[in-house]
């Protein structure tokens, strides 16, 4: 019995983290225990999971098991695509050609700026009196 490779990645956006685990097999997504289009329900969010593997024509081509926490439902759909497309890379690195060009391999790192000491928000000040 020979078992088939396991490809796992890490992507992230903003605060949410998704780790992936990609088989051969059926094309199946389980996201958090859940099926994919029970976690993510409108097609825009479905559809930019399944991006990667609709621009390298590898659909139903393998089974993945996302585990994905932290963020808003949209920046956990952008961090999957992340992870999915860095595991992509590492079943072939030619695919690496086609990804990095439409941006699926680029980490956004914008994130909410943090609250500074002093003032009510990260920029906002206290009313400033000059007498």
């Amino acid at each position: 019995m020979t078992a088939t490779p396991t490809h796992s990645a890490t992507g992230r956006r903003k605060t949410a983290v998704a780790r992936v685990w990609m088989t051969e097999g059926t094309g199946q997504i389980t996201i958090n225990g859940r099926h994919f289009e029970e976690y993510l329900p409108t097609a825009e969010l479905q559809n930019s999971i399944l991006a990667p593997f609709q621009q390298l024509t590898l659909v139903n081509k393998f089974d993945l098991r996302v585990v994905v926490k932290g963020g808003g439902i949209h920046a956990q759909a952008i961090a999957i695509r992340h992870a999915i497309s860095r595991s992509l890379t590492q079943v072939d690195p030619e695919n690496r050609k086609v990804i990095k060009p439409l941006g699926f391999l680029t980490r956004d790192p914008r994130m909410k700026e943090r609250k500074k000491s002093g003032q009510p928000g990260a920029r906002k000040r206290f009313q400033f009196s000059k007498r």
